[in-house]
């Protein structure tokens, strides 16, 4: 009994992650932009030379993978040399991803195959920043990237990484048991009303 006892937090945690991959992803999303209080922007010229941070999800062979990209805009509200932030298993052996639903794995916190290719786009909020908040921003991630290396997919995954960088800036974030589609959405959708 006293094992079973022990086992339980196991076991629930097991079917957290197991129920969360068990949904669909729907279509790309179409793209959001908003300014630092969350409200919607419409025009690329009001943006351009300007900073961002996207809040952004793509799909994957898996369940997908939520990752934040961040720079300045050009006059058509294009990236100008994007950077990314995320957190994935350092490996691409997929046994290292399979691992770490059961013990952490070494992770890596930089750009991963795919994640600035619009086909594999599947949500993204993207939100205009001040210069000093665009700077506030990067310090802290580039601190959670200096400190974050570990990947656990029920304990800290992409989206509990993505959700610290959210946190920082004064937004609110869902679960990080969504699927990463539906962790963007979500995000967007408590920040934006």
């Amino acid at each position: 009994m006293t094992l079973a006892r022990g086992c339980l937090p196991l076991v629930i945690l097991m079917a957290i992650a197991v129920v969360s991959c068990q949904t669909k992803d729907k279509a790309q999303q179409p793209r959001f932009t908003s300014d630092a209080n969350g409200q919607i922007t419409i025009s690329a010229n009001e943006n351009s030379n300007r900073h961002f941070l996207e809040f952004r999800s793509r799909y994957a062979l898996s369940y997908g993978h939520t990752y934040v990209v961040f720079g300045r805009t050009d006059k058509d509200g294009n990236m100008v040399d994007p950077q990314v932030a995320g957190l994935a298993p350092a490996s691409t052996d997929p046994g290292a991803y399979v691992l770490g639903h059961f013990v952490p794995v070494s992770a890596t916190t930089g750009a991963t195959d795919g994640d600035l290719e619009e086909a594999y786009r599947s949500a993204s909020w993207r939100v205009m920043l001040s210069d000093g908040e665009y700077e506030d921003a990067v310090r802290f991630i580039r601190k959670q990237q200096a400190t974050s290396r570990l990947w656990d997919a029920t304990v800290y995954n992409c989206n509990a990484f993505v959700a610290d960088i959210a946190r920082h800036m004064g937004y609110k974030a869902p679960s990080i048991w969504l699927r990463p589609q539906q962790f963007i959405t979500k995000l967007r959708e408590m920040n934006t009303g």
